[in-house]
């Protein structure tokens, strides 16, 4: 299906949109904002809402022809969303809970899926006005402050030291055990805590070696991240080492899942 867009075309535009939902986000931001919270506990706030409408107007212009599944319009049954061959998969404000805490850790996200795989990715970080972008096949990129874009690689692991993105508000059990089989194989962990799909970003652009997420998540979450890193020379699989992949069930929710650089390590064999 993607055979017949133009991926980099569409990719720059989704930046563009990206960065306009960030202002809608920054605008609210700086206000005494009300804070809601949805059936399954989590959070929402009106920036929440006001760049969700801001990426489905737009998204909706630039390709009328194409279904939008945003994670604060997700109610669709399967038995439709099973007969999108292609789709835009967008979590307008991935991170709210950083968002509330004002910590500047959250993204805009918005990913293009084809046949169940991300094939365009954009994640732009409204506090620090950066964006990663990437579409298969061409590359992983980093702009700051709206400047040229450039390259972002992964990076192969020293020989005993480790770096592990973590997350900063969803710590579990499983984790904490990872953890510790990693320390006893590695003399150098170090952690780096960081909010929604920034975590990602780290491996994508050779800050971190590998993220673990051994906890709950949800397909909107990670869908703009895969392009980034996959286009960055790294992988994004199940605890069983096969691809993560979307819109293949009635739950949107994620397996576990390791996001890393270097495929020559099994890093399912550090489970309990």
């Amino acid at each position: 299906m993607t055979d017949s867009l133009d991926l980099k075309s569409l990719c720059d535009s989704c930046v563009e949109i990206a960065r306009e939902a960030g202002r809608k986000i920054l605008e609210v931001y700086d206000t005494e904002f009300d804070i809601e919270h949805k059936d399954d506990k989590s959070p929402l706030t009106n920036a929440d809402m006001a760049s969700h409408h801001t990426i489905v107007e737009a998204l909706s212009a630039l390709t009328p022809e194409i279904p939008i599944l945003s994670e604060e319009s997700a109610k669709l049954p399967f038995e439709e969303r099973s007969r999108w061959a292609i789709y835009w998969l967008v979590d307008p404000l991935d991170g709210t809970r950083e968002f509330i805490k004002r910590n500047g850790e959250f993204t805009v996200n918005i990913a293009l899926i084809d046949n169940h795989k991300s094939v365009l990715g954009v994640i732009h970080v409204p506090v620090l006005d950066i964006d990663y972008f990437a579409c298969e096949g061409g590359g992983a990129f980093k702009s700051e402050q709206g400047g040229a874009p450039q390259p972002i690689s992964v990076k192969t692991p020293e020989e005993n030291r480790l770096v592990v993105a973590g997350s900063r508000s969803h710590g579990s059990e499983e984790m904490q055990k990872y953890m510790e089989k990693l320390s006893a194989s590695y003399a150098d962990v170090d952690m780096l805590s960081m909010g929604s799909s920034l975590k990602f970003c780290l491996v994508a652009e050779g800050k971190a070696d590998l993220y673990p997420r051994l906890g709950l998540t949800s397909e909107w979450d990670t869908a703009a991240a895969q392009c980034i890193v996959e286009q960055s020379g790294g992988y994004v699989t199940k605890t069983d080492m096969s691809a993560l992949e979307y819109n293949t069930k009635d739950s949107l929710l994620n397996p576990f899942f390791f996001v890393f650089g270097d495929d020559q390590k099994d890093w399912s064999s550090f489970l309990d």
